[in-house]
């Protein structure tokens, strides 16, 4: 008995062990993914890239950073002389490198000072997450950011412009990408190896090969007055679904006095493809654009067009189909070929003003129903609430601060809430389309991009997890911009990591994520919704699109942000105010929901006895979700460098309000828990080796 009892013990010390090592294991696997670095302008890249001490260069902040890390950019200009590799990849949706610019601060990247002829930013990870940052000025004709053979990345309210390249580019590599309420805009290549404009797109998507992976999504962006076309998907062959984007006064440069010769002109240019891929174009307005507001361009295969609006363009939809070969890697076509069965483009609840259109009967086989053309309607000036705004027809740069289309996003950053083009009262469009399973109010889904009486118009501020693509008729609510808590667009898929706040109030017409019965005040029932009363008009319940996803682990939020309450820091203190990541209008959450650390302040800890220690604070919540603690940042493991300097201009104002990285998460205080067990163990009551059996 006396050796059992010996035996007993050293297991109990044993096991007593083991749990102590498992808990400082997860305590340090917690605390090496909770790491933000800072830049600002005023910083040295030998400080430690807190926020007291910010790094100098973004070079700096790329070469600390590692999966799950944090980058936050403060305000001001930034030289660099040459450009940026972005060669590192997040793991996972919840576990990505985000580049971020500090909440309420504006970093931009001047590349007037630039050596050679670099690309911008080349991205070549995964899983990264770029957001609030402008990018200007690059002399040369490569990309401005160009992700390439890469997937899953995130370009959210990211501003391009006066460059001489494309925007933002895909090409290679997955899909699964999503450009989120960007602008691009005023970029111009004069010297193009192909002629004067013909390469300075807004926003390009090419040479994905088919099977390479998921949809790509473009949501709530702006082009403008960029040389070649507003948004270009030659030569694709993975679907992109593009939905709620606006391209005007493509074609032209100079703020739109300018008309290279040879510069393209189309708004929405939507192909090539050699093998007939799908791409679903819905919820856009085009006005304004040298050439054609929506051109299928030459594709061997349809695509799918719904409730767009297009206006003043040289043409409005042209739907020139093409047959393809290959010899010897070179590429032919016959142009004006007939598009039949699942080939033909599908085209529902469309208005042209005026009806100009191009290769659009059904001799080319064409599926066109329910479009003003269709319905022999001839759009006027009354149909609308407004047709006027100074970027119709206008030039020069004071309409990029006039224009209200170009003015300020909503707070959520989706786009102007204007009257531009949107259907006034008694409009003949109203009532008078098929339903597409896109929401929308009445007896029948309106025409156009924007349904009547749908409370704030369009909800295009929705944030999507990256790879939640938007199904082949994805249910974006139709209509204008996002009112108070606005629908979120059935298909748009929750940010993975998101909860729901404790205490979160429904706003006024809240929706819920896909699936879900989505009610607008005075608007529209959401897919799959119930017949309601809306406004005085019984609104019809439509189909839900297809393809929406909710990401892992997403909640579904109803309306508006969570209430105060937020998330339980570790250790089971409440933040006040934290949220599951950044709730914006359309009622869906960011994607990554909250950021990693919040916690209680390092230095917080029990003392013998259970009584917490003098130092344990509650770390405050920034804007954005950001986790505030008064610690400084441990920085990463060293990585590659690009080699790149930059040259730091003055900030006006502070670069650097977020705080640095949190303390310890939650696996601190189980580590805790298992010394305090082990001390009482040690000394429980009654209990003696030699006496118990």
């Amino acid at each position: 008995m006396k050796s059992a009892r010996k035996l007993s013990a050293k297991v109990e010390r044993l096991s007593l062990l083991s749990g102590l090592v498992v808990g400082l294991g997860l305590f340090a696997a917690n605390h090496a993914l909770a790491a933000e670095y800072y830049v600002a302008t005023t910083g040295s890249d030998s400080n430690p890239g807190t926020q007291a001490s910010p790094f100098a260069t973004l070079t700096k902040g790329i070469s600390s950073a590692g999966a799950g890390d944090t980058v936050y950019i403060g305000g001001g200009t930034y030289y660099p002389s040459g450009g940026f590799t972005f060669s590192k990849s997040g793991t996972s949706d919840t576990n990505r490198i985000k580049y971020w610019a500090v909440p309420g601060e504006k970093p931009v990247f001047d590349f007037s000072k630039v050596n050679g002829s670099p690309e911008g930013f080349t991205v070549s990870g995964s899983w990264l997450h770029f957001k609030g940052i402008e990018i200007c000025n690059l002399p040369v004709n490569s990309g401005v950011i160009g992700i390439n053979n890469a997937h899953d990345d995130i370009m959210e309210l990211m501003n391009t412009h006066h460059t001489q390249a494309t925007g933002i580019f895909i090409s290679h590599g997955s899909g699964g990408h999503l450009f989120l309420n960007c602008d691009s805009h005023d970029n111009y290549d004069p010297s193009s190896a192909q002629g004067d404009g013909q390469n300075a797109d807004g926003f390009g998507v090419h040479y994905q090969a088919a099977g390479d992976g998921t949809s790509t999504t473009i949501r709530g962006c702006r082009a403008w007055w960029n040389s070649d076309d507003g948004y270009d998907f030659i030569n694709q062959e993975v679907p992109v679904t593009i939905e709620n984007s606006w391209s005007f006064g493509n074609g032209f440069s100079n703020y739109g006095a300018g008309r290279p010769a040879a510069g393209n002109g189309n708004g929405f240019k939507i192909g090539s493809s050699k093998t007939g891929i799908r791409h679903l174009v819905q919820n856009n307005v085009a006005w304004g654009n040298k050439a054609n507001g929506f051109y299928a361009n030459h594709s061997s295969g349809g695509n799918t067009w719904y409730n767009n609006t297009s206006f003043q363009n040289g043409t409005q939809f042209n739907m020139l189909a093409s047959t393809w070969s290959e010899p010897n890697g070179g590429g032919t076509r016959t142009d004006g070929v007939t598009l039949t069965g699942a080939k033909a483009h599908i085209l529902r609840n469309n208005i042209g003003y005026p009806n100009k259109n191009e290769y659009m009967d059904a001799s080319y086989g064409v599926d066109s129903q329910f479009n003003t053309w269709d319905l022999n309607i001839t759009p006027a000036a009354k149909d609308f609430l407004s047709i006027t705004d100074t970027s119709v027809g206008g030039t020069g740069a004071d309409i990029e601060t006039t224009s209200l289309a170009l003015g300020p996003r909503q707070a959520d950053g989706s786009l102007p809430n204007v009257d531009f083009m949107k259907l006034a009262a008694g409009s003949q469009m109203i009532d008078k389309g098929t339903n597409v399973g896109l929401p929308y109010v009445g007896a029948a889904p309106d025409l156009g991009a924007y349904e009547y009486g749908a409370t704030g118009g369009t909800p295009t501020g929705g944030v999507t997890g990256a790879g939640g693509a938007t199904g082949a008729a994805g249910a974006t609510g139709t209509g204008g911009a996002t009112g108070a808590a606005g629908a979120t667009g059935t298909g748009g898929a929750t940010g993975s990591g998101g909860k729901t706040g404790s205490g979160g109030i429904t706003g006024t017409g809240g929706a819920t994520a896909t699936g879900g019965a989505t009610t607008a005040t005075g608007g529209k029932i959401g897919s799959g919704g119930a017949t309601t009363v809306v406004g005085g008009k019984t609104a019809s319940s439509s189909a839900p699109g297809t393809g929406g996803t909710t990401g892992a682990g997403g909640g579904t939020v109803l309306g508006g942000a969570p209430g105060p309450g937020g998330n339980t820091g570790a250790g089971g203190v409440m933040e006040t105010g934290g949220t599951s990541g950044v709730v914006d209008t359309g009622g869906t959450v960011e994607t990554g929901g909250a950021e990693t650390g919040g916690s209680v302040a390092t230095g917080g800890q029990v003392a013998t006895g259970g009584v917490p220690g003098s130092a344990g604070a509650t770390a405050p919540v920034e804007t954005g979700g950001a986790v505030i603690t008064g610690g400084t940042s441990q920085p990463g493991s060293a990585g590659g460098t690009t080699g790149t300097t930059e040259a730091t201009g003055t900030s006006g104002g502070c670069s650097c309000r977020i705080a640095g990285r949190p303390a310890t998460g939650s696996s601190g205080f189980a580590l805790l828990g298992l010394l305090v067990f082990a001390l009482r163990f040690r000394k429980r009551p009654g209990y003696n080796r030699k006496t118990q059996p």
